[in-house]
């Protein structure tokens, strides 16, 4: 299946991605994320923003928590691909260097992506990522 191929390729960058962001780094990030709205980010603490360019600020803005030296693993338990839609789901785990905490801090997310394709290239519209404890 081509596109299931393709999705996989994609989410080989995505995890760079990943891996950049928590480094303080969004720069891969936002060039996935819908440059066209509907876009939607629910946050880990409960807050959400709607619209591509506000979604793009705010991944931006909250790399800025991230100093160098983090590492990141995304553990996917589902994913698939169809058309112009796809997603992944499952945990993503980091080991982060917040600006203003003196000792990495440990981190796992439940998350759920939602990609579309867009000028045919695959588009980040809505991540879901809640706090989970160990």
């Amino acid at each position: 299946m081509k596109e299931t191929t393709d999705f996989e390729r994609f989410m080989q960058a995505r995890t760079r991605a990943a891996d950049a962001y928590v480094d303080g780094d969004a720069t891969l990030l936002a060039a996935m994320t819908a440059q066209t709205s509907p876009a939607t980010f629910f946050g880990p603490h409960g807050a959400f923003v709607t619209g591509a360019q506000d979604v793009r600020a705010r991944y931006e803005k909250d790399s800025h928590n991230f100093a160098p030296g983090g590492k990141d693993d995304l553990e996917i338990l589902q994913s698939g691909a169809s058309g112009d839609l796809a997603y992944w789901v499952g945990f993503q785990r980091a080991t982060a260097n917040l600006r203003g905490k003196s000792e990495p801090v440990p981190m796992t997310l439940r998350v759920t992506e939602i990609f579309r394709r867009e000028s045919g290239a695959w588009k980040l519209v809505h991540r879901h990522a809640e706090m989970i404890s160990e």
